[in-house]
């Protein structure tokens, strides 16, 4: 929630929430929504999720 007091700790959980939706709006198809089927569009969310799960794998064991 906006406007609560500092030092309440969601600050923290809420940058997660707000990144999260960051990296899933370079997907057009998500940030666009061209699908009207809302299984169709959970698909690709989950696509989009698995693939931003992917590359920070990847990246990880580049640098290992």
């Amino acid at each position: 929630m906006r406007r609560t007091k500092h030092g309440s700790g969601l600050g923290r959980w809420r940058w997660v929430a707000e990144r999260t939706f960051a990296w899933l709006n370079q997907f057009r198809r998500l940030r666009v929504r061209y699908d009207k089927r809302a299984d169709i569009h959970q698909a690709f969310l989950s696509l989009g999720c698995v693939w931003i799960c992917w590359q920070s794998l990847r990246k990880g064991w580049m640098t290992a």
